[in-house]
């Protein structure tokens, strides 16, 4: 008997506020540290100029298109939409005693939208941005006052919403700090690990506190983490890369041991020794970190290999993360390795360790996508990887894995996260623009739309 997905099992797409919805400064908005990066996660950081351009401050205007897109993920049947509340529509400077309407506004015609197609939204509460005033005039999570200035902003949007929204998420890829200091809690890229380490802990306090706020304020709401699932495998079965591997994926599955735990794992306190770390953790955020979430929510795109051979680690610097590629694995144009089985073998160790619900956040193909003489685009390579990943899903649940969702990312095509480009699509729709800013911003159905209706129609029957 082939594998089924579970009835209520939800299907969508994925996308995140600074990288759809552009009116960066329309209706009150502040400036958050996504409009400081033109290039995205990875580029420069840039002081804005008056009269200067990026290409998220229009994006796919989203911000003013919403209807024509949530109409068009209603003819693919989606059932679910993650998006994200830009926290500077809603507080500009971060620290005002009182919210911005206009931007709160926004977001209700938003969800009223989706609500019109029976679209749940799964709204997460900081994707990849936080008020540059926090920054500017704080130190961003690095100033514990920051804890209460982001439960201050939880608490506002699950008042202000709680008969609308019922999912939620707090920080986008929480893990990705480690990496991406800027984009993760709002220090310097050059910070050392005892500065990192501590602003982490504030925003995992600051998480463990909306946690407790949304059971409070939306007492039939869900609330989730939301992790880069960096899965890791050895190289070789040698001991010494088996152990590196381990210490590895601890990296990363230390902000969900926290989250879903409550408390800091044992293996940490060597870790914090060996590195000269010593975190000030008071004892009220031992308390607090007790709330805990009601499910796990990740990104899968890709493993990675680890290796103590310091030769085979030299050749990897410059990857993505630094990761050493597999062998046995094909990889996108983008360097990114295809590993469908590695969405399955993440899902179990995920639920076997935390014994919580999962939910698929985030999972696609960044690819060049050609539009033919007649305005068609031919994307089999999107479903091909699609439909791969999405048989690894069903063969999770037949393992007994209880998973609540899929939302695939980027639905439409939008600028990505890491360099801000355009020419590296995601969506069943293509978006009319380009990496310089030009194009009408037309919407057109690839052929993975009707693909993916197909799927969501069948409830993944028609999965191959």
């Amino acid at each position: 008997m082939t594998a089924r997905f579970p009835q209520h099992f939800l299907w969508g797409g994925a996308v995140a506020a600074n990288q759809v919805e552009g009116a960066w400064q329309k209706d009150g908005k502040g400036l958050s540290t996504s409009d400081l990066q033109p290039q995205g996660i990875f580029g420069a950081r840039v002081e804005r100029q008056p009269g200067d351009f990026g290409i998220k401050d229009v994006a796919i205007d989203f911000y003013h298109r919403y209807p024509e897109d949530i109409k068009l993920f209603a003819e693919m049947g989606f059932t679910v939409l993650r998006t994200s509340i830009a926290w500077t529509r809603i507080y500009p400077n971060g620290d005002e005693s009182q919210p911005n309407e206009a931007g709160l506004a926004f977001y209700d015609r938003l969800f009223d939208e989706m609500a019109k197609y029976n679209i749940k939204p799964l709204v997460t509460l900081s994707h990849y941005e936080m008020p540059y005033g926090l920054i500017k005039n704080y130190g961003g999570w690095g100033n514990r006052q920051t804890i209460d200035f982001f439960v201050n902003y939880a608490r506002t949007v699950f008042s202000r919403y709680k008969d609308k929204v019922k999912h939620w998420l707090t920080f986008n890829e929480i893990n990705m700090s480690l990496h991406a200091p800027f984009t993760g809690v709002g220090l310097p890229e050059e910070s050392d690990k005892q500065a990192i380490y501590q602003a982490i802990h504030h925003q995992l306090v600051g998480s463990a506190r909306a946690v407790k706020a949304c059971h409070e304020i939306v007492p039939e709401g869900k609330i989730g983490n939301m992790l880069l699932g960096g899965m890791l495998y050895p190289l070789t079965c040698h001991p010494a890369d088996v152990m590196e591997t381990l210490q590895q994926n601890r990296d990363w599955l230390f902000f969900g041991d926290v989250q879903v735990r409550g408390y800091y794992p044992a293996y940490m306190t060597r870790f914090f020794k060996q590195q000269g770390i010593t975190l000030t953790i008071a004892e009220q955020d031992k308390r607090d970190l007790q709330s805990t979430v009601d499910f796990i929510s990740f990104s899968y795109y890709m493993t990675g290999c680890v290796t103590t051979d310091e030769e085979q680690n030299l050749k990897a610097r410059g990857n993505i993360l630094d990761m050493v590629p597999n062998p046995h694995l094909a990889s996108s144009e983008w360097g990114w390795q295809i590993d469908p089985q590695g969405l399955r073998y993440l899902m179990n160790e995920l639920y076997d360790r935390y014994q919580k619900p999962l939910f698929i956040v985030e999972n696609g193909l960044g690819a060049r996508d050609k539009v033919e003489a007649d305005g068609s685009i031919h994307d089999d390579y999107r479903i091909a990887y699609l439909n791969d990943h999405l048989v690894q899903v069903r063969e999770a649940i037949e393992d007994g894995v209880e998973v609540w969702g899929y939302t695939c990312w980027g639905p439409i095509d939008l600028v990505s996260a890491s360099k801000a480009e355009f020419s590296k699509r995601y969506g069943f729709i293509y978006v009319d623009r380009d990496d310089s800013g030009n194009g009408t911003l037309a919407r057109t159905r690839k052929k993975s739309f009707y693909w993916y209706q197909e799927v969501i129609g069948s409830h993944g029957a028609s999965l191959k």
